[in-house]
């Protein structure tokens, strides 16, 4: 048995309805909170009274603050200037993935009072040391799982832009309040690129290099979720149970991704959404299996069943509920499985966002490999961002 270690986890609280304590959660940790939240929709919708009224009813006084996109360097430093004179016993963030990863960063900074760019991996020089304003993730999607992970990705788009996580493992949450309820106002394609990404993320952490047993059991009771109800949840989004299911997969994968780490496809994700304003769940959504073929097809190179490849078949299974003869047919089915998908769900391609075969030599100097099963080439990757363009 291999060794490995495992990150905690959250205090995770799942369960529809469960979003009506959430004053009383908060005031464990004192009467002055800072809500995170996304834009003006969620103040529109039927959760942002019943929220305030709970805050009320428990004496706790709020600020609030709005991320309108990917959290940004500058709207994590005006959030800490903005804020920390109030003495803000709390962070709550109520959102999707970036509104999440925002009240983390926050959260984070607002001990340090220093611009978060300076403790950011690569870009800064400085490393956090784990101090942090108490934080309660709410997600209001299924996608990143980032109310169970330890990293908060800052992004600058543009020529000399970047994608960089501010990370320390004191910066997981301290409780992860899962409300399904939370997602069914989602629009479909909004549902399925988050939906796309909790795949990728539980595809991805399963055949990681750093995969270990722990990992895996939480992912193979996780497929199956995403096979049975993620088309459903775009298609038919007020059903509750398909809700469920996709929470429960995007938390998961949220942990093994905190565990065992992500591949190729999250590489070129980084590099993407750096230099193009394309939105992380739809650069996921459609090169999952265009990636995913070319790792199987350079596995397969070597001429032997390789575990990787095992993983692949047994994937396929739990995302279809179907037996193949080999595992070689089993990874073939998940492929045309994954492309299907792809098609059913309206995953846009890289053209959609004026990205062109001209952009490629961009993401050729970047190790985008990540803990992929197999190192992929220039080539390879170059294939795999040609089969979803123009």
């Amino acid at each position: 048995m291999n060794r490995f270690e495992f990150l905690r986890t959250p205090k995770i609280i799942f369960g529809s309805g469960e979003i009506q304590k959430l004053g009383s959660i908060a005031c464990q940790f004192g009467s002055r909170v800072l809500l995170i939240h996304g834009k003006s929709s969620f103040t529109s919708g039927p959760y942002y009274s019943p929220i305030c009224k709970s805050f009320t009813d428990q004496s706790i006084s709020f600020y609030e603050y709005e991320i309108p996109h990917e959290p940004s360097p500058y709207l994590i430093d005006k959030a800490v200037l903005m804020f920390s004179k109030h003495s803000i016993q709390c962070v709550i963030a109520i959102g999707g993935g970036s509104v999440i990863d925002s009240g983390k960063a926050i959260s984070a900074m607002l001990p340090l009072e220093a611009p978060v760019t300076d403790y950011l991996e690569i870009v800064g020089k400085s490393k956090p040391d784990g101090r942090k304003i108490p934080f309660i993730a709410v997600p209001t999607t299924s996608g990143t799982g980032s109310e169970a992970t330890s990293n908060a990705v800052i992004s600058k788009t543009g020529v000399g832009g970047f994608k960089r996580s501010l990370r320390h493992d004191l910066y997981i949450p301290d409780i992860a309040l899962i409300d399904p309820a939370l997602s069914l106002d989602c629009p479909p394609h909004i549902t399925a690129a988050c939906g796309m990404d909790a795949l990728t993320q539980l595809l991805e952490s399963y055949v990681s290099t750093k995969a270990s047993l722990f990992t895996d059991a939480l992912i193979e009771k996780a497929l199956p979720f995403a096979g049975r109800h993620l088309v459903n949840a775009v298609k038919n989004g007020a059903d509750i149970a398909s809700r469920e299911g996709m929470a429960y997969a995007s938390l998961v994968s949220g942990i093994t991704l905190a565990n065992a780490g992500l591949g190729v496809i999250h590489g070129l994700a980084s590099v993407l959404g750096a230099a193009f304003p394309i939105p992380h769940g739809v650069v996921c959504g459609t090169l999952l299996a265009p990636a995913t073929k070319k790792t199987i097809e350079r596995l397969s190179m070597e001429n032997a069943e390789t575990a990787a490849l095992r993983k692949y078949a047994s994937a396929c299974r739990l995302l279809t509920n179907r037996e193949y003869h080999d595992t070689l047919s089993a990874c073939s089915a998940l492929t045309e499985y994954l492309e299907n998908l792809t098609h059913t769900l309206s995953i846009k391609s890289l053209s959609d966002y004026g990205i062109t075969k001209n952009h490629f030599k961009i993401l050729l100097n970047e190790n985008c490999n990540k803990f992929n099963p197999v190192q992929l080439g220039n080539s390879d990757i170059i294939s795999i961002l040609e089969s979803r363009t123009n």
